[in-house]
């Protein structure tokens, strides 16, 4: 036998709607109510969750060639839910299949000059090998006492990305004369994106 209740709002003994349907609107619980979800929140059938999903960040310190755009080889990870990121050759994300959509994609760098001072530098995020988002950029600085040792650039951007694209991690640093290489810091440096839902 199948029972079947029938109601357009239910409330809590205090008299709290704690499920009310509107119109086509259903509101489940009350102003400054906690709601627990157990189980997995779906949507026409399909779970709802925030992946693919990684975080990774530089194992040891990277030294770079001055004035030379440069792959940042981000090898230890935080976490990877779809193992879709490549920490030990390419260094870099690529979207599974079926995984298309918008991502907020996100990193830090610092570097530091090596004892001498930056001109300038940025950070850029490249898809399938071209420049996509050219992120922060520290202008050349005036030259004396204004041009810092250690510099820190973060992006914070939402990409568009297609199943089996890739993006990557990109560090560009000019030293003031090019007397020294400078080298990323492994304590400071990091790259992450995870997928938008309802986007």
């Amino acid at each position: 036998m199948t029972s079947i209740l029938k109601a357009d709002t239910i409330q809590d003994t205090d008299g709290n709607n704690i499920i009310n349907e509107s119109g086509n609107t259903i509101t489940i619980g009350a102003s400054g109510d906690t709601t627990n979800v157990i189980g997995t929140l779906n949507k026409d059938g399909v779970a709802v969750e925030n992946t693919p999903a990684f975080e990774a960040y530089l194992g040891s310190d990277q030294t770079l060639s001055d004035a030379t755009e440069t792959k940042l080889q981000i090898n230890t990870e935080s976490f990877d839910t779809n193992s879709a990121y490549d920490n030990s050759t390419n260094y870099r994300f690529t979207v599974p299949s079926g995984e298309g959509g918008k991502y907020h994609v996100y990193a830090t760098a610092r570097a530091d000059a090596d004892s001498q001072k930056f001109n300038s530098m940025y950070i850029a995020v490249k898809k399938n090998g071209s420049t996509y988002y050219p992120g922060s950029t520290v202008p050349r600085l005036a030259m004396g006492s204004n041009q810092a040792d250690v510099l820190s650039l973060s992006i914070s951007q939402t990409f568009t990305l297609s199943a089996s694209d890739y993006i990557e991690l990109y560090l560009w640093c000019d030293v003031v004369g090019g007397t020294s290489d400078p080298i990323v810091q492994a304590d400071a440096t990091w790259f992450g994106a995870y997928k938008l839902i309802g986007v």
